[in-house]
């Protein structure tokens, strides 16, 4: 009995990959993970479903979760991100591991989302146990790299800080519901929607100009003094000088010419506390890379931990590359005795080549043709 047509089509928001798209995932997937290895870090797994329970530090985006229950009754959930399971699984299992821990991974990670697609292939890393500068630094850089290695083509890395955000509104001392009305355009760039926010607000000249400006503060480290100029309230100091120093140490690494500074980066997840960061490719509207300081988090499972990492969406960037014919059989081995045709294709794999046998015989002009087809450039007879 033939299928319904349900059961011929696939959740919104998911999706089949094909050869060729799986090739150039694998490819991308193995180059950063080896990357990630060459600067120390060590690779992990968390279980594609999470207890609700354990997702609580970052419910307030809970509407984006895919929620199920077990048998029991409990609330599962399909694991929106692997921040806050590494986190918990570096709190129950990892307890007396020596800090800094460096960690990585490669997974599936699931949310609805408004670019209408909810299955997410990602890779990441989380450096736990450093407050310094310099540990933000490095999972910059570490990004940057990885961007390098595995798209090939143009990305900007724009910087910010959440401390400063903050400094500033309660410099300004504007109402908390405002507050959330502009964070929420801010992270958007809705510029025209904070125009009219700030407006219908009525504030004083000089709180509106602020509002007004914050939003297309960026450039390099002397953007910065601008922020002095509004304030020197000590928490916004701390945090201006902290980014200037995550950005000196970039230059370090060398990798200072594909950052810019943004103050209007505002993470989506409510666990980020510090430096935060987001990578733009052209062609995509939306950061493929996405990460930050989040020194809150580790509280939530016993004892606080300062920690950083970002996690690059695999999927995005794959879109946006040429598929490669790389994982495509190499030679074709076809003839009249099958028998002889599996020898032939045993000889040939032994030397490192991918072989497709023919399983039926074939004449010279049947199997030109059906490698033609295929994208096979050569054949063999088995003789």
């Amino acid at each position: 009995m033939p299928r319904s047509s349900l059961g011929l089509r696939i959740p919104e928001g998911m999706h089949d990959l094909l050869p060729d798209e799986l090739a150039l995932q694998e490819q991308a997937e193995t180059s950063a993970l080896d990357l990630f290895k060459a600067w120390a870090y060590q690779k992990v797994a968390t279980p594609t479903l999470e207890y609700g329970a354990c997702i609580q530090p970052i419910e307030e985006e809970g509407d984006s979760f895919f929620k199920l229950f077990d048998r029991q009754g409990h609330v599962l959930v399909l694991r929106p991100e692997l921040t806050t399971s590494i986190a918990r699984m570096v709190s129950t299992r990892m307890r007396g591991t020596a800090f800094p821990l460096r960690l990585c991974y490669a997974a599936d990670v699931f949310r609805y989302s408004k670019s209408h697609k909810q299955e997410f292939r990602q890779v990441g890393v989380e450096l736990i146990g450093s407050a310094s500068s310099a540990a933000d630094a490095e999972v910059v850089a570490l990004a940057i790299e990885a961007l390098r290695k595995i798209g090939g083509m143009d990305f900007q890395i724009n910087l910010g800080h959440m401390g400063i955000f903050t400094g500033i509104m309660a410099e300004l001392g504007v109402p908390q519901e405002f507050q959330l009305h502009y964070q929420e355009k801010l992270a958007r760039k809705d510029f025209v929607g904070i125009e009219r926010l700030v407006k219908d607000y009525g504030f004083e000249a000089r709180v509106q100009d602020v509002l007004l400006k914050l939003p297309h503060l960026h450039g390099k480290e002397d953007m910065l003094d601008q922020v002095l100029e509004w304030s020197r309230r000590p928490s916004l100091l701390e945090a201006v000088n902290a980014l200037r120093q995550v950005y000196r140490y970039l230059k370090d690494f060398g990798v200072q010419d594909y950052v810019s500074l943004d103050l209007g980066i505002l993470r989506g997840f409510s666990y980020y506390t510090g430096a935060v960061f987001e990578g733009y490719v052209p062609g995509v509207g939306f950061p493929v890379v996405e990460g930050g300081r989040y020194d809150a988090l580790y509280g939530d499972f016993g004892e606080d931990t300062p920690a950083t990492g970002f996690a690059i969406n695999l999927k995005a960037i794959i879109e946006q590359m040429v598929c490669s014919n790389a994982e495509r059989p190499e030679v074709l081995v076809y003839g009249s005795d099958v028998s002889k045709v599996i020898a032939e294709a045993r000889k040939l794999r032994q030397t490192g080549k991918r072989v497709e046998m023919c399983l039926e015989s074939l004449t010279q002009e049947q199997a030109m043709e059906s490698a033609e087809c295929k994208g096979i450039k050569a054949v063999v007879c088995a003789k």
